[in-house]
């Protein structure tokens, strides 16, 4: 079996845990890491979550920050925060192997401080007057484009 791609997920201050829940899924379809950045808005292992995680979250690799300033100290990668800020389109970014893709909170986003840090800031482009995906379509699409670029889709056995 290959070595799981180093590509993560981080989510910033995550209010609905049925979000949380199916990005777990996801990232343990791919086998990709995932960041909770706290506090949450819900107790972690709320049913929700694991309703919309099903028996997938259980294979999730998490790793969970009390905040902020924890999960900056540890993050090894290049942060790449998904903003309606974005300066980015998302089909012009170049993503690579060990980028970290950020999501804000779905309530609202994330603040000042946390946008500024980003190394990379992308957006995924809307019809005018639209004003935001859900945060688990949106790192479906940004994870997909991502792993389609930096060729990390897993690979079929035998």
């Amino acid at each position: 079996m290959p070595p799981a791609p180093p590509l993560r997920l981080a989510l910033f201050e995550p209010d609905i845990a049925g979000n949380v829940g199916t990005i777990l899924r996801m990232a343990a379809c791919f086998d990709l890491g995932v960041d909770l950045i706290e506090p949450m808005g819900f107790a972690y292992g709320a049913r929700a979550m694991a309703r919309a995680g099903m028996d997938y979250a259980a294979f999730a690799r998490v790793t969970r920050h009390v905040d902020w300033d924890a999960f900056v100290t540890q993050a090894s990668g290049r942060i790449v925060l998904l903003s309606t800020k974005g300066a980015v389109r998302i089909d012009d970014a170049m993503f690579c192997a060990n980028d970290i893709l950020l999501f804000g909170a779905e309530s609202r986003g994330v603040p000042e401080h946390v946008h500024d840090r980003a190394d990379l800031r992308v957006t995924i482009p809307l019809v005018p007057g639209r004003r935001s995906l859900n945060v688990a379509v949106s790192a479906a699409i940004a994870t997909g484009e991502a792993l389609r670029q930096i060729n990390g889709w897993p690979q079929p056995s035998g």
